[in-house]
């Protein structure tokens, strides 16, 4: 690690007022351009220790960056990972608040639900199959606190890969059931078809980045528990909204699920 404990914990204080109080700042590797990995992962669990003792409850993971759209679309080539906590839900058919966000964006996404823990290194695609208990449609809202949408990797990690909002639903759907590969999406906004995709543009299998996260997790000595709540990634590159927008993921053979923004 190239940054002392305090300035991690500076750094997350910074970074999680910017997202509870809506308000952007320039991205954190400008003044600290050689931290290194572990520094920007130190700072997500540092914001991720702040809001539990705060009483809030970590309710999932998340995969981010892991199609070659939006790798392309920011201008980074490696996915990453973060937590979703409880107060980032919205329900299904429910209401987005964009006074509480910064520049919202809206991925469509697969989401999994695990029946028994995933353990790195060497998790695969069939291990994460066989420990899936169902995937259905996720719609994550991710709203990036750099200015203007601008940040690198390692920024981005820090800043708990830009989570929001999300929201999942449809009809659940087990693995057995279904080619998450081929699976088709479509995205709409205010009942317009915007965005297409197949579940391959997420590394080439949704699952893949259900396994990277496992292996990622695996080096600091965690796991992904049974039970867990996994976004794993957007389908296509993110796409913006405002007040007034709604939204609605209709995934094949899952159903669709949707929230609006007021």
């Amino acid at each position: 690690m190239k940054i002392d404990q305090g300035t991690i914990e500076r750094l997350a204080a910074h970074l999680e007022s910017c997202e509870l109080e809506a308000r952007d700042t320039g991205k954190i590797t400008d003044e600290y351009p050689d931290m290194d990995w572990d520094d920007a992962y130190a700072i997500q669990d540092a914001i991720r220790q702040r809001k539990v003792g705060r009483g809030c409850r970590i309710v999932g993971l998340k995969a981010g960056l892991t199609s070659h759209a939006k790798m392309k679309q920011m201008g980074v080539e490696t996915p990453c990972f973060g937590f979703i906590a409880d107060y980032m839900a919205v329900p299904e058919g429910g209401e987005c608040k964009v006074a509480e966000l910064i520049h919202p964006k809206v991925e469509p996404e697969i989401a999994f639900v695990t029946k028994h823990a995933l353990r790195g290194p060497g998790c695969h695609i069939g291990a994460v199959l066989a420990a899936t208990d169902f995937v259905m449609p996720g719609i994550e809202v991710i709203d990036s606190r750099y200015r203007d949408f601008k940040f690198d990797l390692k920024s981005v990690i820090a800043d708990n890969t830009s989570a929001a909002r999300f929201v999942v639903g449809g009809r659940p759907v087990a693995v057995s059931e279904v080619d998450l590969r081929t699976v088709g999406i479509v995205l709409e906004v205010n009942g317009e078809a915007v965005s297409f995709g197949a579940g391959a543009a997420v590394l080439g299998h949704p699952a893949a980045a259900i396994a990277m996260l496992a292996n990622h997790l695996a080096k600091r000595g965690e796991e992904i528990p049974a039970g867990s709540l996994i976004l794993s990634g957007g389908i296509t590159e993110a796409l913006a909204v405002k007040a007034g927008d709604a939204v609605t993921l209709r995934v094949q053979g899952m159903g669709s699920v949707g929230l609006r923004f007021v």
